[in-house]
C-alpha cells in the first residue's frame, strides 16, 4: 500500500482502537504491527478500503496480543469477537489522539517523539535519525511516553495550545536524516486544521507555510546561512506564500488574534516585499507590539528591537535593545547588527565575534564569524 497514505491513516486507526477499548500503548503497538504487514504486502493489490483494512488488521493484532497476555496472566480478553471494519474514523478520535500525545504530563521531547510516532506514523528508527540519537534511546523515550499517557482519560477538552507548541517544535527541527520534519509538521498541522476551525491552528499553518516557502533561499549550496535581506527572492515558493497568506487572512477574519497569527502576519509582510528595502517595517513593528502584548515573550521583544532599528533608525533600535536582558539568545548578534547599521564598525566587529562564540549551531557561528572578519578587514583597509 502507498506509504504516505498509510501514515495519514495512523491516527484515525489508533483512535478507533482506543474507542473500542484498547489502551493507548496497546493500540499504538497493534497499528505499528499492522503497518509492517501492510508494507510486506506492498506488491499486492491495494484494498478498496485501505482504512478499513488497516483497522481490521490492527484490531486482530491487538486481540492476538491481548489473548497472549491473557493466557500468561490468566485474565480474559475484554472483546473476543472481531467487529466489522467500520466505522472507519471520526474526527474526534484523531483530535483526541493529538491531545493525548501532547499531554501536559509529558516533557516536550517526549511529546514530540510520541506525536511523530502515533500521529505521524514514523518508525522509531526514522524519529531517532531525525533527532540524531541512537534508536535505543528514542525507543526508551517513546516507551516512557506511552506508559505516562496509558491511563489518561479525557473528561474535558484537550489543550490546543499545547498541541500547537509540540507541532511548532517539530517544525523548527527542520531536516535531518531521511525525514523532513518541517514538511512533516506542515502535514500534521494541515490535518489538524481540517478537523478544527481553531484560528490559532490556522495561524500556525500559515506561519509554517510562509517560513517554509523561503527555505530554498536560506542557505548556499555549501551550507552557508543567507540572511533574509540577502536572499534571492526569486527562489521563494510563491505558491506556498499565496496559500499561507490566504490561510492567515481567513484566520484573522475571525477576530480572535493569537500569537501564531501575529507571527504569521510578520512573516507575510516579509514575504510581500519584492525587495528587502521595500519591507514595511512600520507595520512589522506594530505586529511585534501585538505579539509582545499577547505573550510578553522576551525573544519577541528582541526581534521587535531589531524591527524598530529598521523602521526608526539604528539608534532607536539600540535604545529598545538596551531595555532587554543581555543574556537573551542572539542579543549580542542583534546588538552587532544595529551597531553596524549605526556606523560603529569597530563595536559591531567585536560584538559579531562575541556572538559567534555564543552561537549554538555551526552555520550560525560561521555566519557571525564571517561578519566579524568582513568588518575587521574593512577597518584595516
Amino acid at each position: 500500500m502507498n506509504e504516505s497514505l498509510l501514515r495519514e491513516l495512523v491516527p484515525a486507526v489508533i483512535g478507533v482502537l482506543v474507542r473500542r477499548g484498547a489502551d493507548f500503548a496497546a493500540a499504538e503497538d497493534a497499528v505499528q504491527d499492522a503497518l509492517v504487514e501492510a508494507v510486506r504486502a506492498g506488491g499486492e493489490e491495494q484494498p478498496r478500503d485501505p482504512k478499513g483494512w488497516l483497522i481490521t488488521v490492527a484490531w486482530r493484532k491487538f486481540l492476538d496480543a491481548a489473548r497472549a497476555e491473557s493466557s500468561r496472566r490468566g485474565r480474559e480478553v475484554r472483546a473476543e469477537s472481531e467487529p466489522e471494519p467500520g466505522p472507519a474514523e471520526s474526527a474526534d478520535d484523531t483530535l483526541r489522539l493529538y491531545f493525548l500525545c501532547a499531554h501536559p504530563s509529558l516533557t516536550p521531547a517526549s511529546a514530540v517523539a510520541l506525536t511523530l510516532r502515533a500521529v505521524g506514523g514514523l518508525t522509531t528508527r526514522q524519529i531517532a535519525q531525525a533527532y540524531l540519537v541512537p534508536e535505543s534511546t528514542m525507543a526508551q523515550r517513546i516507551s516512557r511516553a506511552k506508559r505516562t499517557v496509558a491511563g489518561v482519560r479525557f473528561n474535558r477538552p484537550g489543550d490546543v495550545a499545547t498541541v500547537l507548541r509540540v507541532l511548532y517544535l517539530v517544525f523548527n527541527e527542520g531536516y535531518s536524516g531521511d525525514v523532513d520534519l518541517a514538511a512533516e509538521a506542515i502535514r500534521l498541522t494541515r490535518q489538524l486544521a481540517a478537523m478544527t476551525r481553531h484560528e490559532e491552528v490556522a495561524g500556525l499553518l500559515a506561519l509554517m507555510l510562509l517560513h517554509h516557502a523561503r527555505r530554498p533561499a536560506r542557505t548556499t549550496p555549501d551550507g552557508r546561512l543567507v540572511p533574509l535581506a540577502e536572499q534571492d527572492r526569486g527562489r521563494w515558493d510563491t505558491r506556498m506564500i499565496a496559500e499561507g497568506v490566504e490561510v492567515l487572512q481567513a484566520a484573522l477574519a475571525r477576530d480572535r488574534l493569537g500569537e501564531f497569527q501575529a507571527q504569521a502576519a510578520i512573516a507575510a509582510l516579509h514575504a510581500d516585499a519584492p525587495a528587502a528595502e521595500e519591507t514595511d517595517w512600520v507595520q512589522i513593528v506594530e505586529w511585534y507590539d501585538e505579539l509582545v502584548r499577547l505573550t510578553g515573550n522576551p525573544v519577541a521583544r528582541l526581534n521587535r528591537a531589531v524591527a524598530v532599528g529598521e523602521a526608526d533608525g539604528a539608534r532607536a533600535g539600540l535604545a529598545a535593545l538596551a531595555e532587554l536582558d543581555p543574556a537573551l539568545p542572539r542579543h549580542t548578534a542583534a546588538a552587532a547588527y544595529l551597531h553596524e547599521r549605526a556606523g560603529d564598525a569597530a563595536t559591531a566587529a567585536r560584538l559579531y565575534a562575541e556572538a559567534a562564540r555564543q552561537a549554538t549551531s555551526l552555520p550560525e557561528r560561521d555566519h557571525l564569524t564571517r561578519q566579524a572578519a568582513r568588518l575587521n578587514a574593512h577597518l584595516r583597509g
